[in-house]
């Protein structure tokens, strides 16, 4: 149970790796503004609800596929309440992400939480809507989604499933786990402690089964643990959704040459004004990708044909697929976007950095094939403080600032405040007594030639720098002797930054939520910061250093 949280909040701008183009979207949407459709706000979304035309016979055969597909994954009644809105005529807020072992980095319940509290702003504006999950099934890249980082009692600790070779260009979606993963969910489940353990155990156990896929599993373990919010999933996989979107590949298929020159023209006009291109253009490269023989592979104009793998095809080849077999044909990752609106009365996508990135880049696509676009907004973004954590935080007068500069930085702060009391009194003592000397000299020197004072103000520098790193190496001594120092950097950066990354890019929310159960959620989504109004809110779309 979560009593009372302190929370922090921090400039993206103040975050390593930020792009210059995802700073500007957050502090001056109007700079960027040419690229999007609408700003990222819930007037923005609420005008981008006029744009929507959802053929209704598409929106019942949906409807109708996301009910057996919610079913399967046990989203309850509440998933099954909305889906009724939504064949109503309300509007989606979609949200989504790639379908990770485990539930995959932290920031997939982020992207759900304010998923949630959008559609909850939105409905109280008087626009009924729901939140919309998209399980990304259909890419290909297992080396991204078949491992887990946990933050455990023993340290960091990496569960991965192994590669099989007969799984290499898969769809991740269609790859089936097999016996491995028995043994593994146990591992995974003794390390979880607290509270909610018992019931986190469970939904992992019900979830990853030798016969489920990492989109099954995915699906069933992210509707366990959001259950009651009335989430509903949508697994892209279904042959009957790629029936409903085979025109959107068909124009994708017979205006390639101009998608293409529309998207390196945006690239190239994104990059002169100071920004960068999220999703290089390569030369002869479509928007599509084609499964030949089971693998996905990219198709790639080439002299009038297409080249998908080691196979070649003509555009009639491709287009009797679309005809016969769409399910053969997916989408990129910027046509993806435009797929996943013809399916759904999209009114707002919420995603992560990269994502706001590279919509600067999708809006092109959506222009020329569905003549609309959602609002795009950012998730919500948290670094967890745990109690141990903030404690050893706490102990050497380090912040999240600190831990962000690296761990040279830190371990420097750390020395300085690891010698024993005694000592460190008596060197705070003399290092008062060292300023007040040298400031005696001033006087008497600034009488004799006023330009001596900027030398006498070097030596002092000099000076206390020099104290300083006898402090540190005081400090390094106390840790050769303890390796207590050691030991508690390596548990900031393991809980704080992993993998010199933020916390919910690398780390599994799954301990998190077995220690304090899944209210973290609703807390979460509390202090998600959605704007009901284009008026400043104070940490609106910034990143929450959170205090558990």
């Amino acid at each position: 149970m979560i009593a009372s949280m302190e929370s922090h909040c921090l400039p993206f701008r103040d975050v390593p790796h930020t792009s210059e183009l995802f700073s500007t979207f957050l502090e001056n949407f109007e700079r960027v503004s040419p690229y999007y459709a609408h700003p990222p706000t819930v007037p923005g979304i609420l005008d981008a609800a006029r744009e929507v035309r959802l053929d209704p016979e598409t929106r019942r055969g949906v409807v109708e596929v996301l009910r057996e597909q919610n079913a399967r994954l046990g989203a309850g009644e509440d998933a099954s309440a909305n889906l009724d809105r939504l064949a109503a005529g309300a509007v989606a807020i979609v949200t989504g992400q790639q379908v990770g072992l485990f539930s995959g980095p932290i920031y997939s319940f982020y992207k759900a939480v304010t998923a949630i509290r959008l559609a909850e702003a939105v409905a109280r504006r008087g626009l009924d809507a729901v939140p919309v999950f998209w399980l990304a099934t259909e890419d290909h890249d297992l080396a991204e989604v078949n491992q887990s980082f946990w933050r455990t009692r023993s340290g960091l600790t990496r569960y991965e499933m192994p590669e099989q070779p007969e799984n290499a260009g898969k769809r991740v979606g269609e790859i089936v786990f097999g016996q491995a993963i028995e043994s593994m969910v146990e591992q995974a489940i003794a390390g979880l402690e607290g509270p909610s353990a018992g019931h986190i155990s469970n939904a992992l156990r019900e979830s990853y089964t030798p016969s489920g896929t990492y989109g099954s599993a995915f699906g069933k373990l992210l509707a366990r643990v959001l259950a009651g919010r009335g989430m509903i999933f949508i697994d892209p996989l279904d042959a009957r959704l790629h029936r409903f979107v085979a025109p959107i590949f068909r124009r994708a298929l017979h205006e390639a040459d101009d998608l293409r020159s529309a998207l390196e023209a945006r690239s190239k006009e994104l990059e002169l004004r100071g920004f960068h291109a999220q999703v290089k253009i390569a030369p002869g490269s479509t928007v599509l990708f084609f499964n030949v023989e089971g693998r996905r592979h990219p198709l790639r104009a080439q002299n009038g044909r297409f080249i998908g793998g080691d196979a070649e095809f003509s555009v009639d080849e491709i287009s009797a697929a679309i005809e016969s077999t769409p399910e053969l044909i997916t989408p990129s990752v910027l046509l993806r976007p435009v797929v996943q609106d013809a399916l759904l009365p999209t009114v707002a996508y919420v995603g992560g950095p990269a994502e706001v990135a590279y919509m600067a880049q999708a809006q092109v696509v959506y222009r020329k094939i569905l003549g609309r676009m959602p609002a795009i907004l950012p998730r919500s973004s948290f670094t967890l403080v745990e109690p141990p954590v903030a404690r050893i935080l706490s102990k050497y007068s380090l912040d999240f600032r600190d831990v962000l500069r690296g761990p040279q930085h830190v371990r420097s702060m750390m020395e300085q405040r690891a010698i024993p009391n005694a000592l460190a009194r008596r060197f705070e003592t003399d290092e008062e007594q060292l300023r007040a000397m040298l400031k005696s000299y001033a006087g008497t020197i600034e009488k004799l030639d006023a330009t001596l004072l900027g030398t006498l103000e070097a030596v002092e520098e000099k000076m206390l720098h020099q104290f300083t790193k006898l402090k540190e190496k005081v400090g390094r001594a106390e840790n050769f002797r303890t390796g207590l120092l050691d030991a508690h950097q390596t548990a900031i950066f393991e809980s704080l930054y992993p993998n010199h990354e933020l916390q919910e890019r690398t780390l599994s929310a799954l301990p998190f939520l077995a220690a304090y159960g899944t209210e973290l959620l609703d807390e979460l989504a509390r202090l998600s910061s959605i704007s009901d109004s284009a008026e400043a809110q104070p940490c609106l779309d910034q990143h929450h250093v959170l205090f558990l």
